[in-house]
C-alpha cells in the first residue's frame, strides 16, 4: 500500500487553498489600516499566502497524523478531502458561505481519514488522539519559541503567535467529548 496516493495529494492541495480562503482576513500579515477599510479587496493575495502558511500546517498535519498512526498500527487509512462525502461537502459549502457573508463564525471542514475497521480500543483511541496531539505539540512549540527565542522579527512573532492560537483552539475544540470530534473517540472508544 502506498504511503500517500495522488488523490490524497490533490485533496491536500485543495484543502490548503480552502483553509487559506477561510482564514484570509482572520489572520493578517499586517494590521488593517483605514485605507484597507475604505478600499476593501475581495481577496488580498499576501494575506491569502500568509493564511495558508500559518493555518494549513495545523489542519493538514492533524489529519495526516491520524492516517500515519493508523498505518503504523497496521490499519489501512486514506485521507478523504471534504468533497469526498456529501455531508462534508455541504459543511464545507456552508463554511465558504459564512466566510463570504462576513460571518464572525468560522467552520473548518477539511475532510477526514477513512480507516478500515479498528476494533482494538487502544488503537482506536491512539489514532483519534494523534490529530489533537499534533496540535498540542505545535501549540506548545510556538509558545516556547515565543517565550525563549530572543530577537525574533515582527513577522516571525506574528507567525508564531497566530500558530499558537490556531493550534490551541484546534486542540481544545477537537478534544471536546462530542461526536464526531476526536475527544469523544478518545474518551468513549469504539
Amino acid at each position: 500500500m502506498a504511503i500517500i496516493t495522488i488523490a490524497e495529494i490533490i485533496g491536500l492541495i485543495v484543502i490548503t487553498l480552502y483553509i487559506g480562503y477561510i482564514f484570509t482576513g482572520i489572520v493578517r500579515i499586517r494590521p488593517k489600516t483605514v485605507y484597507d477599510i475604505m478600499n476593501p479587496r475581495k481577496l488580498d493575495l499576501r494575506d491569502f499566502k500568509f493564511a495558508i502558511l500559518v493555518s494549513a500546517p495545523a489542519v493538514i498535519l492533524h489529519e495526516l497524523s491520524h492516517k500515519f498512526v493508523a498505518m503504523l498500527l497496521g490499519y489501512s487509512a486514506t485521507f478523504q478531502a471534504f468533497y469526498s462525502s456529501t455531508f462534508t461537502l455541504i459543511l464545507a459549502g456552508i463554511s465558504i458561505v459564512l466566510k463570504a457573508i462576513g460571518s464572525p463564525f468560522i467552520l473548518i471542514v477539511p475532510g477526514f481519514v477513512q480507516i478500515a475497521s479498528v476494533t482494538d480500543p487502544i488503537s482506536y483511541r491512539l489514532i483519534a488522539f494523534a490529530g489533537p496531539f499534533i496540535n498540542l505539540l505545535l501549540w506548545l512549540t510556538a509558545t516556547l519559541m515565543l517565550k525563549y527565542i530572543q530577537n525574533l522579527k515582527r513577522n516571525q512573532m506574528v507567525f508564531l503567535a497566530i500558530t499558537k492560537q490556531i493550534n490551541m483552539w484546534l486542540f481544545i475544540f477537537n478534544m471536546l467529548p462530542l461526536f464526531p470530534l476526536d475527544g469523544s473517540k478518545v474518551l468513549f472508544g469504539p
